[in-house]
């Protein structure tokens, strides 16, 4: 009889340790005290397997399962069980999560509707569903909404190259009719239109040329079975368009080196234009040209 009774406590703590286990694996190694209790444990079951080693506080009411040792995944994740159920990453943390921009701040952003203390940096608020989503198993803003906060505490040169970074990444931009009036929204500019259409951006081209005063090349003219954007015969020199959306793929990005280099070799120079680069450095896109030509 003592027998089987050792053996029905037994399992009776196994079993809540396996489906601790599990918890833990989900959310990078971190459980809240809070799923505990869900989970059946009471606060003198919670202290004692901290008092064990099983458990390590690392905010209050957040606990390391096994290890003190945390990866910056249970580090966010951590933090965005401390902030309370409606919590998730956000701001420059976000940024980090998504790859649009590294951080290397000690405090860990959260958006939450509650103020916390457990140094954590709390921005308070409620998002909208659409706002919030889960990656890489941690509560976060979507890429949209990171960028709307980016905006707020960026500078306008550090919020441009995440902008940049998230177009990389291909990752959703945010509709700034929605965040009309935000602090930063101003700076929160879309890289000029990638989709344009092709006939619009070789018009555009020749008419910065004209206004510039180059000289006009022959278009889309064959040459050694390619035929190039643009072409100007006595500099031997060819300027694409590159279009993001028809260029950004990995198997364009390697046949326009093919291209390229199969040009060169026969003794042209290639020069890539953007639409961008077009319309929001001209004069910078008109002085390169003129020297090679």
């Amino acid at each position: 009889m003592a027998i089987e009774t050792a053996v029905r406590v037994d399992m009776r703590h196994k079993l809540p340790s396996r489906a601790i286990a599990r918890l833990a694996e989900r959310q990078h190694g971190v459980v809240a005290a809070r799923q505990l209790v869900a989970l059946g444990l009471g606060r003198s079951a919670i202290a004692r397997r901290v008092r064990a080693g099983q458990l390590h506080a690392w905010y209050r009411g957040v606990y390391a399962v096994g290890h003190r040792v945390l990866m910056r995944e249970g580090r966010w994740m951590a933090a965005v069980l401390a902030a309370g159920p409606d919590a998730v990453l956000s701001h420059r943390s976000a940024a980090a999560l998504w790859g649009i921009r590294p951080s290397g701040r000690s405090r860990i952003e959260v958006t939450a509707p509650r103020r916390s203390r457990h140094g954590i940096q709390v921005h308070q608020g409620r998002l909208a569903p659409d706002e919030v989503t889960v990656y890489h198993g941690i509560p976060v803003t979507t890429p949209a909404r990171t960028l709307v906060d980016l905006a707020a505490v960026l500078r306008p040169d550090q919020l441009g190259k995440a902008v940049n970074q998230a177009e990389i990444l291909r990752l959703p931009y945010p509709d700034l009719a929605r965040y009309t009036g935000r602090r930063g929204i101003k700076d929160l500019r879309r890289p000029a239109d990638p989709t344009a259409p092709r006939q619009d951006f070789e018009a555009g081209f020749l008419a910065f040329l004209s206004a510039h005063g180059l000289p006009a090349p022959l278009v889309n003219a064959p040459l050694s079975g390619v035929e190039p954007d643009f072409r100007w015969p006595h500099a031997k020199l060819i300027v694409e368009l590159d279009g993001f959306g028809t260029h950004g793929t990995r198997r364009a990005f390697e046949a326009d080196r093919a291209r390229d280099r199969r040009l060169l070799t026969a003794g042209w120079r290639v020069m890539r234009a953007t639409y961008r680069q077009l319309h929001e450095q001209p004069r910078e896109l008109a002085a390169d040209l003129a020297a090679l030509l």
